[in-house]
C-alpha cells in the first residue's frame, strides 16, 4: 500500500473527529488565556463534556477523537521537553531539590496508601497523586498511556487537580502573609508556590500575585517557575517507575514484552528534546527558539483534552467525583504541610 493511499484512508477515518475538537480547542485555548487561573486545559474539557450529551451520531468522529485523545497528547509531552534547559534548571533548582522530592513522596504515598481506604481504581488514584505531585494536567497526559488509564479516568484526575489548582492561586497568597513570609523578598513564597501548587498555570497565578501585593517586580514569580521546572523533570522517572510496574503486571499474561510496552517512548522523545534545549542553550543561542514549539505543545495540551471531554460522561464523572475530591484533598494537604515543614527546617522560611 502506497503511503498516498495511507494518507488517504488516515484523513477519511480521522478528519471529522479532528476538526470537532479543533472546534473546541481553539475558543478554549482562548478562554484560556483570558482567566489563566482555570486554563485552557480545563476550558476545553468541560466544554467537550458538555458537546458530547448533545452529539446524536458520535461513530463519524469517534477515530479521530480516539486519535487526538492519545497520539496528540503524547506529542505534546513530547513537545513539553523543548522548555526544559536541563542544565539551568538543575543548577537554580537544587536549593528546592529536597522539597520536590519530599513533596513527590508524599503525594505518591498518600495516594497509593488512601486509594484503598476510599475504594478508588487503582488508575484514578495513581493520575491524582502523579498530578498532584509532578505538574498537574501535563503529568497525567504523560503517565495516562503508559499505565492505560482511559479517557473517563484521565478526565476524573484533571477535575480534581483543577478545583485545588483554583483553591490554591485563591487563598496561598492570603495564607503566606499569614504564615509569616517574607515581604521583601520572594523567593521562600516562590519556592511554596512552586511545590505546594499542582499546574504550571496555577504556580503563576500564585507566585503573580504576591509580586503584586508587596511590589517585588517578577522575583517571586521566576523563582516560583524554576522550582516548577525542577519538578517537572520528575516526569521522567515516575513515568519509566510506572511504565516497570506496568510491565509486572502485564509479564504473568504475556510470554514476552516488547522493548515498547516496557519503555514509553514518547518520553525517550521528551527527554531527547530537553537535551537539545540543554545543547542549544550551551552553544550561546537563545532558548527563545524553541517559543513555537512550547506553545504548540500547550495547545496540544488543550486540543487533547477536548477529545477527553467528549469520550467523557459528564453525569457519571459527578457521581463518582466526591471520594476523588478527597484523596486529591488530602495530596494536597500532605504537599503543602511538607513544603512548608521542610522548608522551615531547611531555613529557608
Amino acid at each position: 500500500m502506497s503511503h498516498t493511499s495511507t494518507l488517504q484512508q488516515f484523513f477519511a477515518k480521522n478528519t471529522a473527529g479532528i476538526l470537532l475538537c479543533l472546534a473546541i480547542a481553539i475558543p478554549a485555548w482562548f478562554l484560556g488565556k483570558a482567566v489563566p487561573v482555570v486554563g485552557g486545559p480545563v476550558f476545553s474539557i468541560l466544554i467537550g463534556m458538555i458537546v458530547t450529551l448533545f452529539l446524536k451520531k458520535k461513530d463519524p468522529f469517534k477515530s479521530g477523537i480516539t486519535f487526538v485523545s492519545k497520539k496528540v497528547l503524547q506529542c505534546a509531552v513530547v513537545l513539553l521537553g523543548f522548555g526544559l534547559n536541563l542544565s539551568v534548571i538543575l543548577q537554580t533548582g537544587k536549593q528546592s531539590l529536597p522539597i520536590i522530592v519530599g513533596t513527590i513522596c508524599t503525594a505518591l504515598l498518600l495516594a497509593a496508601i488512601l486509594r484503598r481506604a476510599f475504594k478508588i481504581p487503582d488508575k484514578t488514584a495513581t493520575l491524582i497523586g502523579v498530578g498532584s505531585s509532578i505538574c498537574g494536567g501535563s503529568a497525567i497526559a504523560a503517565a495516562a498511556p503508559v499505565i492505560g488509564a482511559d479517557d473517563e479516568e484521565v478526565a476524573q484526575s484533571i477535575s480534581v487537580i483543577f478545583f485545588f489548582n483554583v483553591l490554591a492561586a485563591l487563598i496561598f497568597p492570603a495564607f503566606g502573609t499569614f504564615l509569616g513570609f517574607s515581604t521583601t523578598s520572594g523567593e521562600a513564597f516562590g519556592i511554596f508556590a512552586g511545590t505546594a501548587v499542582n499546574d504550571t498555570s496555577s504556580v503563576t497565578a500564585t507566585a503573580a500575585t504576591w509580586d503584586s501585593l508587596y511590589h517585588l517586580g517578577s522575583a517571586t514569580l521566576d523563582k516560583a517557575v524554576t522550582v516548577k521546572l525542577t519538578r517537572t523533570l520528575a516526569i521522567i522517572p515516575i513515568t519509566l517507575g510506572l511504565a516497570f510496574l506496568q510491565m509486572r503486571k502485564t509479564k504473568t499474561s504475556e510470554k514476552s514484552i516488547s522493548l515498547k510496552k516496557i519503555f514509553p517512548m514518547f518520553i525517550l522523545y521528551f527527554i531527547l528534546a530537553s537535551v537539545a534545549t540543554t545543547i542549544v542553550s550551551a552553544a550561546g543561542i537563545t532558548a527563545d527558539i524553541f517559543t513555537p514549539l512550547k506553545t504548540l505543545s500547550k495547545f496540544f495540551i488543550v486540543l487533547a483534552m477536548a477529545a477527553i471531554g467528549l469520550n467523557t460522561n459528564i453525569v457519571k464523572l459527578i457521581r463518582t467525583g466526591t471520594k476523588p475530591l478527597l484523596l486529591g484533598f488530602c495530596c494536597w494537604v500532605g504537599i503543602t504541610g511538607v513544603s512548608l515543614l521542610l522548608q522551615h527546617v531547611m531555613n529557608l522560611w
